[in-house]
């Protein structure tokens, strides 16, 4: 089950469920659109793989099965 993280590792924007502009590799690492096109250029700084869409968790499963609140930000 995907992680769901709560923000974009790069710039530490909030991308909560739902959010059209969250984006993440295989490895679940979560970028905003901005850093995936601007930053990134459409690959993963941590692993070299390409972005896609996160999906959204339904309301009924996130319930059930929340977004994480463990923030991950690279270090300046």
């Amino acid at each position: 089950m995907l992680e769901l993280r709560p923000n974009c590792e790069t710039c530490d924007k909030d991308l909560p469920n739902g959010e059209v502009d969250a984006f993440i590799c295989t490895f679940e690492c979560t970028f905003c659109a901005d850093c995936v096109e601007g930053v990134h250029k459409g690959a993963c700084p941590n692993c070299g793989g390409n972005f896609t869409l996160r999906p959204v968790r339904p309301a009924a499963a996130l319930a059930r099965f929340p977004q994480s609140t463990k923030r991950v930000h690279a270090k300046k």
